[in-house]
């Protein structure tokens, strides 16, 4: 078994390699866990995701003012622009998409 094991990996491994990237488009359905299902196909959940920084909601507190807003974050209903990554286990979230 050990062999065939070897030869089912190595043909993924190729396969994989023939479409290594992929861009795709999103559409923020949950956030708390965040979910993003893709072209009504199917939900990546959070453990699939990868989120920069640059799309987590951040809030500073002043003592003059309270809280104030920095960045929304990600949040429902949401396009996004996805960069998936060789294998196709994990997505980059590269973007929010904004229509003008």
């Amino acid at each position: 078994m050990a062999l065939l094991d070897t030869i089912k990996k190595a043909g993924a491994a190729a396969y994989a390699s023939g479409n290594p990237t992929a861009v795709l488009v999103g559409k923020v359905v949950g956030i708390s866990p965040l979910e993003v299902n893709v072209d009504q196909r199917f939900t990546l959940p959070e453990d699939f995701l990868i989120v920069p920084e640059s799309l987590t909601r951040y809030e500073l507190e002043l003592p003059e003012l309270g809280k104030l807003l920095i960045r929304s974050g990600l949040e429902s209903g949401d396009t996004v622009l996805l960069l998936r990554v060789q294998g196709g286990q994990q997505y980059v979230v590269l973007d929010k998409v904004v229509r003008r």
